[in-house]
């Protein structure tokens, strides 16, 4: 009975609850502004609730002439309303085709990133949504989206640990956003918050898991996030969210 309880704690720590996600917030937070790097805590007016936010400008792949593709308003649709990557060896051919015809027509430009990450009470874990726009203000597509994806991450999307880059509403606004999916988020959190636990390391979710998925979509984690943002405690209790450390 003793070997099983080192299991089901490591099973437990895959998980966030939200009180120590505001934590991990707040934690997170204080190493940004001594950074000056941009991140805030973003209330909803007339709730409790709210999210981590950032602006950052980036490089992104914009289509030219999208209009004149020559594909129908349908085929558009059903392919920017989801983009779903598979695994089976009988599409790796589908896949590649699908890759070469989002290059074609498609121009680097610099991109307007707004990340905010929120906490999902279903997947207890954190939820990276985003919404990119070119400099002229227009939003991109979800097709624009995936060829602004890295050939290195397009690789390991084809994988794991990540199966989708959606568009879906905002839970917080109720906007448009796009959002990487959390359903493999404890896959893949799971070896790493074993092997810290092994080592006595201290992690803090928020920093681990955005290292992890941040630069999947532009946004990339300084290392000083990793050593220097402590694990939370329960005592004593972090400032308020919202609040700049004094």
């Amino acid at each position: 009975m003793e070997s099983e309880e080192p299991t089901e704690i490591e099973m437990s720590s895959c998980f966030l609850d939200e009180e120590t996600f505001c934590q991990c917030s707040q934690l997170f937070l204080q190493h940004s502004h001594s950074l000056c790097d941009g991140w805030s805590w973003e209330q909803v007016k007339g709730s409790e609730e709210g999210y981590l936010r950032k602006t950052a400008l980036g490089t992104g792949r914009t289509r030219c002439n999208r209009d004149q593709q020559g594909t129908s308003s349908d085929q558009h649709q059903e392919r920017t309303s989801s983009l779903s990557l598979h695994n089976d060896d009988d599409d790796d051919d589908d896949e590649g085709a699908v890759c070469c015809k989002q290059e074609e027509g498609s121009s680097s430009s610099v991109v307007q990133y707004e990340y905010h990450i929120l906490y999902s009470c279903s997947y207890q874990t954190p939820v990276l949504y985003f919404r990119a726009s070119t400099l002229e203000g227009r939003s991109l597509c979800l097709e624009e989206v995936w060829d602004s994806v890295h050939p290195n991450y397009r690789q390991r999307l084809q994988h794991r640990p990540w199966d989708t880059i959606t568009q879906q509403e905002h839970p917080l606004l109720g906007q448009s956003f796009f959002v990487l999916h959390p359903c493999r988020t404890e896959e893949f959190m799971r070896p790493v918050l074993k092997a810290a636990l092994e080592e006595h390391r201290q992690v803090n979710y928020i920093v681990t898991w955005l290292s992890v998925v941040g630069p999947v979509v532009g946004l990339d984690v300084p290392l000083s996030y990793c050593t220097q943002v402590p694990e939370p405690s329960s005592s004593p209790q972090p400032p308020a969210l919202g609040t700049k450390p004094g």
